[in-house]
């Protein structure tokens, strides 16, 4: 589901930037085939199924991938890339949990790439080709119900700590709505980090941004906080990551006349910029029964040593319910190399869950689960995790090492892993479902 996601703060579930996309890799030898793939035939499918969708002006990718001549001006990069798992960014382990619309290429798919590539890139007959795939809006779940936006772009100085800034928004709903999903367009990519959606049902942040009005909208909070405790949260946003809608039945509740807090974590360029974010929520239409949660596995304690390179962190949990799984987000910052998690059954049978077995801070995503995981009372929710603190990690930030803690900059360090996830004997929500605002 789209709505999970992190960074540096604590409930932060999101990435920094893209990773650059320079890499060479020389394509993998293939059997003699009698004729070479071509675009039309072959590759332009391939493309328009699995890599369009953000590869196409105005997206997070950084070109376009539509139509014959941008797909030949980038065959070498694709080649490089997809050859070395780099692209389409998928971090979870093939076969250890199962997950829906898993972003992975096949080998043969990937040779197909990796041949064509090879022999110049033809395009073939162009009335092979197929449609190019036609964006209708410019949100990938359609028209939202509701958006949320700032009433001018928010100006950001060239130098300085990154900043979170909460942007504050009344609703006026008489009775409770349920978000099946968000999603998020931000205004300016070159900084925006991420973004977390809040929910405030006492109103507070409202209060707060008078006491901390600064001559812009929203105030901004140290830490990565919101400066209050939030009674809840719909979910988040980083670059690469898709909206996804809740299963049928379940959403998350918003409460009448709640607030909610659009928290943007913004980075400086060395020069002034401006942005103007828009949150959109999507409301069921469906009678919903079940209230999505989040869970949170995580060690606020973190201390990595200066030096180590290979740091072990284990945190376990014995569930205090019947719980049932949906997706998991893992988030660690620049010295994560793995997390595995998998749950320990009061029978003794074991389930997997999620593994990361090469962490990337750029590719921070969400998985969903292919089946909903349903584990009973008294199971043990086992997750570890490994740093690698050493001179040898080229992306270490500090130079020489030196001992990292939990914190909220990118510098620091964090252990979490998100799951989005309902629970047993809770009460029947009494809920408005038509989905109208």
């Amino acid at each position: 589901m789209a709505n999970l996601a992190a960074t540096g703060s604590i409930t932060a579930l999101i990435v920094t930037t893209l990773a650059p996309f320079a890499i060479a890799v020389t394509p993998t030898p293939l059997p003699p085939r009698a004729v070479a793939p071509t675009y039309a035939k072959d590759v332009a499918s391939l493309l328009n199924n699995r890599c369009v969708s953000c590869h196409r002006p105005g997206e997070v990718a950084p070109f376009s991938l539509i139509g014959y001549e941008n797909a030949k001006l980038h065959a070498s990069m694709v080649c490089a890339v997809t050859e070395s798992r780099r692209m389409p960014p998928w971090k979870a382990v093939h076969g250890y949990g199962e997950f829906r619309g898993e972003n992975r290429l096949t080998e043969e798919e990937i040779a197909l790439l990796a041949a064509w590539t090879k022999a110049g890139s033809p395009q073939g007959n162009k009335r092979q080709e197929p449609k190019v795939p036609v964006f209708t809006s410019e949100w990938s779940l359609g028209k939202p119900d509701l958006i949320l936006t700032q009433s001018k772009p928010f100006k950001v100085s060239p130098e300085g700590a990154d900043i979170y800034r909460n942007f504050v928004f009344k609703t006026n709903f008489d009775q409770p709505m349920w978000v099946k999903a968000i999603d998020v367009k931000p205004g300016n990519r070159k900084i925006v980090h991420h973004m977390i959606a809040y929910l405030d049902d006492g109103n507070s942040a409202l209060k707060l941004e008078k006491r901390l009005a600064d001559g812009q909208e929203g105030y901004t909070s140290d830490g990565g906080g919101v400066g209050i405790m939030p009674s809840g949260m719909l979910g988040g946003w980083a670059p690469g990551l898709q909206p996804h809608l809740t299963p049928n039945g379940i959403a998350f509740k918003l409460n009448p006349h709640s607030t909610i807090i659009m928290q943007v974590h913004y980075h400086r360029t060395g020069k002034e910029e401006a942005d103007q974010t828009k949150l959109a929520l999507y409301f069921a239409k469906e009678p919903i029964t079940q209230e999505m949660n989040m869970h949170w596995a995580m060690d606020l304690g973190l201390n990595i040593p200066a030096a180590a390179a290979a740091h072990k962190v284990v945190k376990e949990r014995i569930l205090p319910r019947n719980m049932t799984f949906y997706a998991a987000m893992p988030h660690m910052h620049l010295l994560g190399r793995t997390m595995k998690a998998w749950f320990d059954l009061p029978d003794g049978k074991r389930i997997p869950y999620i593994y990361i077995d090469d962490w990337d801070f750029n590719w921070q995503l969400s998985y969903p689960m292919a089946k909903p995981i349903s584990v009973p009372r008294g199971t043990k929710l086992h997750v570890e995790a490994t740093y690698d603190n050493s001179a040898a990690n080229p992306r270490n930030p500090n130079s020489p090492p030196k001992a990292v803690r939990w914190g909220e900059q990118t510098t620091d360090e964090m252990f979490l892993l998100l799951s989005a996830c309902t629970w047993d004997k809770q009460d029947a929500p009494q809920a408005k479902t038509t989905g109208s605002p």
